[in-house]
């Protein structure tokens, strides 16, 4: 077999590439230079937005927290008490109320709450 890329002399049947095509494209550095600047702003913005719309959402917590624990702190204050009358002494009135009667315990198990095993049925 002869290869025509190890023959020494080109055949003339042999395919030449074509030369590559230049590129029609217009390449604007300098345009995409500006709107490379431009998109950078735009994301530098952006996250000092988000930064500060952070910031601004940690202050709000914070002063809240501040605002609940005040809130606590007064609540939670131990005031004294009124100091009692000694020139009214208290007397005690018998209640008006009917004493509670003491019943009996029921020590015995409902039958729907009784464990159920061999053992139990084997016995009754």
């Amino acid at each position: 077999m002869n290869f025509w890329w190890r023959q020494k002399e080109p055949n003339k049947f042999c395919l030449i590439k074509p030369p590559v095509k230049k590129n029609t494209i217009p390449i604007d550095l300098k345009l995409r230079a500006v709107e490379r600047a431009r998109f950078a702003h735009q994301v530098a913005e952006k996250r000092r937005l988000i930064k500060q719309y952070k910031m601004e959402r940690e202050r709000q917590q914070k002063f809240e927290e501040e605002e609940e624990i005040k809130r606590l702190r007064k609540e939670l204050i131990p005031k004294a008490q009124l100091m009692p009358y000694f020139d009214r002494p208290f007397v005690p009135r018998r209640s008006e109320k009917q004493p509670t009667v003491p019943r009996e315990p029921k020590f015995c198990v409902p039958r729907h709450k009784t464990i159920k095993c061999c053992r139990c049925h084997s016995m009754t």
